[in-house]
């Protein structure tokens, strides 16, 4: 009887070492090195490590560039919102990062929220004249290349509650003004990969975006890289539709979606 007892008993210890492990990571948004995790919990190094290996394989973790544990989109989903989008801000920072310095044009994450477009982050340009975003923000997602990358890829039932909502605010003589002109750009967004915003927001600015999906393949948000027109021709902006893909399949295997 002791023995069943005991063995009975046995996976509630790991639970609750498992448990602890969350509540600390939880508790740190920034991220926890191992030892750091070991030291909060109380859980030798070695069994914290097969823990934490094996919430990152199952893409309950995500382990960042510099060693850190973090609680990853597919967990933090379970929680609140806010948490699911600071989770995302972390898994994308490295590869805005990336695209920032590899373009020197400003480089924006950005979410659906309602029938707007909600920026998340924005890495600015280092040139005097540049596109500015503000976290925090909201535009229409008819006329930004964030908002038709993340329309284009919505499932059809979720786009066509969308769709009838969406207002037409002439922004410039570029916007798209009407919902039966904004399907056929949809459609061209999904068989190209990506969205472009050309002077549509912005007389003299171009955005190119590229969407992110979760680890179910559904869309989750959207990275793009905005800039003059003056820097941005044609050719440049093919390129920056290449790296801003590139990007959004980077971002969107650290939130576990299997290619």
């Amino acid at each position: 009887m002791i023995r069943a007892r005991e063995s009975k008993s046995a996976p509630v210890g790991v639970v609750g070492k498992v448990l602890r492990i969350l509540e600390a990571l939880d508790g740190s948004p920034a991220g926890l090195q191992l030892r750091e995790i070991a030291l909060q919990t109380g859980i030798n190094k070695s069994t914290a490590y097969r823990f934490l290996a094996h919430l990152e394989k199952e893409d309950y973790l995500f382990r960042d560039n510099g060693g850190a544990y973090i609680v990853a989109p597919k967990l933090a989903r379970l929680g609140s919102g806010i948490s699911y989008h600071a989770t995302l801000r972390k898994v994308s920072n490295p590869v805005l990062t990336s695209i920032a310095q590899s373009t020197k044009e400003t480089v924006n994450l950005g979410v659906l929220d309602g029938n707007e477009i909600l920026y998340l982050d924005v890495m600015e340009s280092t040139h005097s004249f540049r596109m500015v975003s503000k976290p925090g923000m909201r535009r229409p997602l008819s006329c930004t290349a964030l908002g038709k990358a993340i329309l284009a890829f919505l499932p059809d039932e979720q786009r066509e509650e969308i769709l009838p909502t969406l207002t037409f605010e002439r922004f410039t003589q570029y916007t798209i003004s009407n919902l039966p002109r904004l399907r056929r750009e949809l459609a061209r967004i999904a068989q190209q990969g990506y969205a472009l915003d050309d002077q549509e927001t912005n007389l003299g600015a171009v955005c190119v975006a590229a969407p992110i999906l979760d680890e179910s393949g559904k869309v989750a948000a959207a990275i793009s890289v905005s800039g003059p027109v003056t820097r941005i021709g044609r050719d440049r902006c093919q390129a920056f539709a290449v790296t801003v893909r590139k990007g959004a399949r980077q971002i969107s295997g650290s939130m576990g979606q299997r290619h």
